[in-house]
C-alpha cells in the first residue's frame, strides 16, 4: 500500500490542555485512514501523552514521533532596558533516547525554574546544554524568527536563526506554514531567503488542534472557555 505524501509533525492532542482536541486513539485512526506511516505530537509544554501515544501508534504499525512545543523566554541581554517580550515557540522532536532524556529535562525545567505565575518556559541559553538528540523546527509565526521578521527586524531574525543553528547543528529546520494568514504570506519570502543563506532545510507543517473541519466550532468554544 502506498503511503501519504504528507506526514503531520505538529499535532496538538487533547493533552495540550484547554487547547488541543484530538484524542490519541482518534489521531491513530486518522493516520490509518490516510495511510500516514508516521505522525508527531507536539503538545504545548508537556509530555503527558507521550507513553499513550507511543503505545497506540506502535500497536497500529505507525511510527510515533514524540515532541513538544516549548516556550523560549526572552533574555535580558537580548533586550537591555526593554520590556521582556512574550516567550516564543520552538518545536522539538525526539531523535533517540538521549533526546528524550533531554526533552524531559527541558520540560521539567520550564516548570521548576520559571517565575511563579508565569507560563512554563526555558531561556534560549538553557537549550544549548540539552539539545543533543533533538531536532528543532523554528516555530512558524510564533517562533522567534517569525516574530522578528513580522516586526521588520530582519537582521535580528537572521542572528536568531544563526543562534538556533549553532544550538542544533545539522538538526534545525525552517518551518513554513500556510494557514491562510496574511502574516504568514508577508514573511514567507524573507523566511525562505534566510533558510537559503544559512543553508538550512525547509519543512512544511500544518499545526493541527482538532480532527476535522466540522470540529471547528466545538474547538472555538474550548478556546473561549480557556480564556
Amino acid at each position: 500500500m502506498s503511503h501519504a505524501d504528507f506526514v503531520h509533525l505538529r499535532v496538538h492532542s487533547a493533552y495540550s490542555l484547554s487547547e488541543g482536541a484530538i484524542k490519541i486513539k482518534d489521531l491513530v485512526a486518522l493516520c490509518q485512514r490516510d495511510s500516514m506511516p508516521a505522525v508527531g505530537i507536539t503538545d504545548s509544554s508537556n509530555l503527558f501523552g507521550a507513553l499513550e501515544f507511543a503505545l497506540a501508534a506502535t500497536g497500529a504499525g505507525i511510527q510515533p514521533i514524540i515532541g513538544c512545543q516549548l516556550l523560549i523566554g526572552g533574555e535580558a541581554e537580548d533586550n537591555p532596558g526593554a520590556t521582556r517580550p512574550d516567550p516564543d515557540q520552538l518545536v522539538v522532536l525526539v531523535q533517540n533516547q538521549r533526546g528524550y532524556q533531554n526533552l524531559l529535562s527541558l520540560v521539567s525545567a520550564s516548570y521548576l525554574d520559571g517565575d511563579a505565575g508565569s507560563e512554563p518556559q526555558v531561556p534560549l541559553s538553557r537549550l544549548a546544554g540539552s539539545a543533543d538528540g533533538l531536532l528543532a523546527l523554528t516555530g512558524g509565526l510564533k517562533g522567534a524568527v517569525g516574530r522578528l521578521l513580522g516586526a521588520g527586524q530582519d537582521a535580528a531574525a537572521a542572528n536568531m536563526l544563526g543562534r538556533l543553528a549553532e544550538i542544533f547543528p545539522g538538526r534545525l529546520y525552517v518551518e513554513v506554514q500556510r494557514h491562510g494568514l496574511a502574516e504568514e504570506s508577508a514573511i514567507e519570502e524573507r523566511l525562505l531567503d534566510l533558510a537559503y543563506v544559512h543553508d538550512l532545510p525547509l519543512v512544511a507543517t500544518n499545526e493541527a488542534f482538532f480532527p476535522t473541519a466540522r470540529d471547528y466550532e466545538a474547538h472555538d468554544a474550548l478556546i473561549c472557555i480557556a480564556e
